[in-house]
């Protein structure tokens, strides 16, 4: 219990503080007290609720969920879009920009980045801004061949971005997935593709999509699954994927046979990757989220509000 006294000073450089602008400096020569005394006092205001400290803005939130999922995941950073009034194009678009920017940002010295596929990947590709990267390789880390959404294949995005960097890139001539593990032998062997895989496991930076293979499946719009393929993988107790390699709730990689048709990385591979940064849209990919940010998968989140909340909820 404070006397009033000490109350009525509080106060008194609480409002000199907050409201007239003063310095803690000025404020104590104006009192005859020295700062320290002054630094005290001020956080005491906020500790018996004199002074409450808020931010008015909607960013508020969406940092303080960034905040909460750095901690929680120990990443090295998170990025939460608000998705308020927007459409599920219109997150994508958003998620695709903001990654734009951090990867800009994050670019001068790096020699070679590479990318996975996606909707949400082709997004950010659109997205980035055009620059000058000559020196820059983009590798796709996945097979990009098929009939089917060409636009967001590897080998597609990897071109499309190496353009807008005026880099080069390589293309990794292989489907993600292949039928019979003796194909996947035949590939992987070939010197074509060989050498892409050593560049895609050797990049320093990696920009990637996780996936949800029973809710807004790209992988089953592309035909690479079928339903007996989902029903095997929930009873192998798969929670999501990233380059096509599927993982439990803890973030481990599952035993099936599907993952070893993969033509890409293997997800341990991606461990090795010095940065990976990780897009996601959708509520339904919030479980997939979290099982692949206790696989130690990403290293860096870029992610909508809503799937970010959930990620929090038991």
């Amino acid at each position: 219990m404070i006397d009033w006294e000490e109350r009525r000073q509080i106060v008194k450089v609480s409002k000199l503080y907050y409201f007239d602008g003063q310095t803690q400096a000025e404020i104590a020569k104006k009192i005859g007290v020295s700062r320290p005394v002054i630094s005290k006092l001020l956080n005491k205001a906020r500790d018996i609720g004199i002074v409450e400290i808020y931010i008015k803005d909607e960013s508020a939130h969406t940092v303080e969920l960034e905040h909460r999922l750095e901690k929680t995941y120990n990443l090295k950073e998170a990025i939460v879009i608000p998705t308020t009034d927007l459409t599920t194009e219109m997150v994508k678009q958003t998620l695709g920009k903001a990654a734009s920017v951090y990867v800009s940002k994050k670019l001068p010295g790096i020699k070679s980045l590479g990318i996975s596929w996606g909707s949400t990947l082709s997004k950010f590709v659109q997205e980035y801004p055009y620059e000058q990267h000559q020196e820059l390789k983009i590798i796709p880390l996945v097979g990009g061949m098929g009939r089917k959404l060409v636009e967001i294949h590897s080998n597609l995005l990897a071109y499309q971005l190496a353009k807008k960097m005026n880099s080069n890139c390589s293309y990794l001539y292989a489907p993600a997935m292949v039928g019979s593990d003796e194909l996947k032998q035949r590939l992987v062997q070939s010197e074509d593709i060989a050498m892409v895989l050593e560049e895609g496991r050797n990049v320093e930076m990696a920009v990637v999509g996780i996936g949800n293979p029973f809710e807004g499946s790209t992988m089953s719009a592309m035909d690479y699954l079928n339903e007996a393929d989902l029903e095997s993988l929930q009873q192998a107790g798969a929670a999501g994927d990233i380059g096509s390699r599927f993982f439990d709730a803890a973030g481990k990689q599952i035993k099936h046979p599907l993952n070893d048709l993969v033509i890409g990385l293997d997800l341990n591979e991606f461990k090795n990757i010095p940065e990976v940064i990780g897009i996601v849209e959708g509520a339904h990919k919030a479980e997939s989220v979290k099982a692949a940010l206790n696989g130690g998968y990403l290293d860096v989140l870029v992610i909508d509000d809503v799937t970010a909340e959930l990620m929090f909820q038991k």
